[in-house]
């Protein structure tokens, strides 16, 4: 019944006409890491920075200077952490446990949402549209690791994918902010 009705709000979500489609970032809501529905349109006005995380990843380490970075700009963009399982089972956790070793490990305070997948066939919708140049108008560019960041404007337009490799403290980032 589960994937019945799973393939019915896929098929429901695919015909959707056009103008129905979101058309920025800020058309979607997600679930906060805590559980609370969060309208992304709640920071218009703040450029994004929107990143897959893991919690036992080589890159994990990211989440210190995604924290300076969310500190030091804040004025100015606004860090979003989206837990993810995609890649190589490094983010096995529950949402309490993510919150708790991002709290305890790298002091995280910026926005952090309940874990979604950001590939294949299960991606959730806001990946789908952050990969899809024709939706949102600016990248094509999926995750191919954890720590894949998007960074949107202030419209909601997304601007630019970095990879994995790029710090979030990297200079190519930060002159965009």
């Amino acid at each position: 019944m589960k994937l019945l009705l799973s393939g019915i709000l896929g098929a429901m979500l695919m015909a959707a006409s056009p103008s129905e489609q979101p058309k920025s970032v800020h058309d979607f809501t997600m679930k906060s890491i805590s559980g609370k529905e969060i309208s992304l349109s709640s920071y218009k006005g703040k450029k994004l920075l929107i990143v897959n995380v893991a919690s036992r990843c080589g890159f994990t380490k990211q989440y210190k200077d995604l924290e300076a970075l969310s500190k030091k700009y804040s004025d100015k963009v606004v860090v979003l952490g989206f837990p993810a399982n995609n890649f190589g089972g490094q983010e096995p956790g529950t949402d309490s446990e993510i919150k708790e070793f991002c709290e305890k490990t790298f002091s995280v305070s910026f926005p952090m949402f309940s874990k979604i997948s950001v590939k294949g066939k299960d991606r959730h919708p806001l990946y789908e549209f952050l990969a899809n140049k024709e939706r949102n108008g600016g990248v094509s560019d999926s995750p191919g690791w954890n720590f894949g960041k998007y960074l949107v404007d202030e419209n909601g337009k997304v601007l630019k994918y970095f990879s994995p490799m790029v710090n979030p403290m990297d200079k190519d980032l930060t002159e965009m902010l």
